[in-house]
């Protein structure tokens, strides 16, 4: 199958939604990504431009003219996104309104037109709109009242006003003809994956208002006629309705989900602390699949893997730390969800975790795997029992559990060989003999690190690990006699004790293999990994959240002073390993969340809140956070509405409060 490539489109700088729908948008109010049905599946949007022309003036790009100014702002507690372009050359100034129905699948698109200037202003509005297509999966586009559907086999995009009629369209070659605003057409079906439309606002007077409401409606392509009932359908609902009713679902929602009783702000920092723990809480949502649980790391960014392997699926490392966080902010219905469907959904035959998932469950383009992603799903089923002291939890995804302990017992045994028992079955030997004829006499793969980059053994993964096993224990222990409906079975009750027993003994081996290879006696720290022996802020995973080493031990202290020697930059910020070249090197908010959590630990109160302070500072202008911050201009750079950015802000700023310390 032949595809055409996407515009190359990185910064999403502004996210709505709602549980099946997102769209983000540019600083400018351009629309750049349409997903529907889910989250990360599809996308439909190669662009769509927009663009008046007003008194016989070429067209006027409304988010592209060196006359316009913008400012651009969500509706307080919401996701409805307002962007205010003033053309200062002809003094027109609009308001576009962006919001997603709650319960349609509709994008609304709002445009409030004010002439502020002396003279009249005839006004025309243009759409030109082009549609993702390839060989197998044709776009057309047909003519329909008030504006246009363009479809393909399985889906249809209809953009119509409304109340306005059509004033022109032109469904083939008007790449050219629109700049021009002269878009003309006979015919009222054809084959182009870009078609345009116009409408007629007539002559606005000095200080005189129009509205133009348009809506984007996503459906699959059905016969012609249900269509066009559902676009007259849709016409008739009452847009102003649906405003008061989305901006109200959604501060409602906050408000639900303000678990940590944040209240009006004092001042700037507070306030600024109090719009990025919002905007999580109206973020997450967004990132999620309601149907499996599964979120995506962000929304996407990069279709042409020109520069990174993508970001729109679903890695349970990532969704882990989200879940913890989404269990914070009183989201556990969500979090039961990801890991009683999502996760055993996607658990191999083996108890492994691949590298990331579509997050319907089913298997996305990978690299290899990280054998943290196995360890961390254990982790986060336990955390999650901490915050509802749900057994029928624990017992719902036991087996899950015991499947995934028992592929990293096999992972450490072929890696490191080591193993939790003295003895071993003579079966069980030659099992292991047939069975290891592969890879370098291994029988699995080595892993990568949590950063995708390296192959290898690595620190923060077999502290997670250790973590994996410290949580199936406790997970046995919060059990008891319930741990199966065979509560009275001897032998089952016998294969529990005796694999409690391996697991502490692979701890305490895991534990001496990291300290004789994983500890630079040279360095006098420890190092990431047994090859290049780099300092690496996920070292401190270890410390927390896995809780392998205490936060004040000698070692540990020098290996933070290390970090702090070879991570921290001129800015405050901090980089996640030495000579780290991805995307020139930034800072990481993830980073000095890390840091701010290690000082936490050790009651360095000052300490962590200069490390938080600088994620603080660079947040975004919708308080958004990014993958990483440039150094240069202190704001976020690449990923912005990165998961994990938020949900380890989040995680942070639970700790700050019980500490007293905002």
């Amino acid at each position: 199958m032949v595809k055409e490539k996407m515009e190359n489109k990185y910064l999403n700088e502004a996210i709505i939604g709602n549980k099946n729908m997102i769209a983000t948008f540019t600083s400018k109010g351009e629309l750049q990504r349409l997903y529907f049905p889910s989250k990360d599946n599809k996308q439909y949007i190669n662009f769509f431009h927009t663009g008046v022309k007003i008194n016989n003036s070429d067209l006027i790009y409304l988010q592209n003219d060196i006359n316009n100014v913008y400012k651009q702002y969500y509706d307080t507690d919401t996701n409805v996104l307002n962007t205010e372009i003033t053309n200062t050359y002809f003094n027109l100034k609009i308001v576009q309104t962006d919001f997603i129905m709650i319960k349609e699948n509709v994008l609304v698109k709002k445009y409030i037109f004010l002439n502020d200037g002396k003279i009249d202003l005839d006004t025309k509005f243009y759409i030109h709109s082009e549609l993702l297509s390839d060989q197998n999966n044709q776009v057309g586009c047909k003519i329909v009242d008030g504006g246009m559907m363009q479809y393909a086999h399985d889906f249809s995009v209809s953009t119509f006003a409304k109340e306005h009629k059509l004033c022109s369209h032109q469904i083939n070659g008007s790449k050219e003809t629109i700049k021009r605003g002269e878009i003309q057409d006979k015919d009222y079906i054809g084959m182009s994956k870009d078609s345009s439309i116009s409408y007629d606002l007539g002559i606005i007077k000095p200080q005189e208002k129009k509205i133009l409401e348009i809506c984007i409606l996503i459906d699959e392509n059905r016969n012609l006629s249900d269509m066009e009932d559902e676009i007259d359908r849709v016409t008739k609902i009452d847009l102003d309705k649906e405003y008061t009713s989305t901006k109200s679902y959604w501060r409602k929602y906050v408000k639900a989900h303000n678990s940590l009783g944040l209240k009006e702000a004092k001042n700037s920092y507070e306030e600024r602390i109090l719009e990025i723990y919002k905007r999580s809480i109206l973020l997450f949502p967004l990132l999620a699949n309601q149907e499996t649980g599964g979120i995506i790391a962000s929304p996407e960014i990069d279709e042409n893997f020109t520069k990174c392997g993508r970001y729109a699926y679903c890695w349970p490392r990532d969704a882990v730390f989200i879940t913890k966080a989404m269990d914070i902010l009183n989201m556990e219905k969500e979090t039961e969800k990801f890991y009683k469907v999502f996760c055993k959904k996607t658990q191999s035959k083996n108890g492994m975790w691949e590298q990331r998932f579509y997050t319907d469950g089913k298997l996305a383009p990978c690299w290899g795997y990280q054998i943290d992603e196995t360890a961390s799903v254990v982790y986060g089923v336990y955390e999650h029992y901490k915050y509802t002291k749900s057994e029928k939890f624990l017992k719902d995804n036991l087996k899950m559990c015991e499947k995934a302990i028992d592929f990293l017992k096999k992972y450490l045994k072929d890696w490191l060989n080591i193993e939790g028992t003295e003895e071993r079955d003579k079966d069980k030997v030659q099992e292991e003999i047939e069975n290891s004829v592969n890879r370098q006499g291994h029988k699995y793969h080595i892993s990568y690190d949590l950063w995708e980059m390296n192959e290898g053994i690595h620190l923060y993964s077999l502290a997670s690990i250790y973590s994996a096993f410290d949580s199936i224990l406790n997970i046995y222990k919060a059990l008891g006699k319930n741990v199966s409906e065979f509560e009275n079975n001897r032998l089952k009750e016998e294969k529990i004790q005796k694999n409690k027993r391996t697991i502490e003994n692979l701890q305490t081996q895991l534990k001496k293999y990291i300290n004789e290879n994983l500890y630079d006696e040279e360095k006098k720290s420890y190092v990431r990994n047994t090859e290049d022996r780099k300092m690496d802020i996920s070292i401190l995973g270890a410390i927390t959240p896995f809780n392998m080493f205490k936060p004040k031990e000698k070692k540990i202290r020098n290996t933070v002073e290390r970090i702090n020697m070879s991570l921290r930059t001129y800015t405050g910020g901090y980089q996640r390993f030495e000579q780290d070249n991805y995307m020139n090197g930034n800072p990481w908010p993830i980073a000095n969340l890390w840091m701010t959590l290690y000082y936490l630990e050790t009651g360095e109160k000052k300490k962590a809140k200069e490390t938080f302070d600088f994620v603080v500072k660079t947040a975004g202008k919708h308080y958004l956070l990014g993958e990483q911050v440039d150094n240069s201009t202190l704001k976020p750079n690449w990923v912005i509405g990165l998961g994990w950015s938020h949900a380890m802000f989040i995680i942070v700023l639970e700790k700050l409060y019980k500490n007293n310390l905002k």
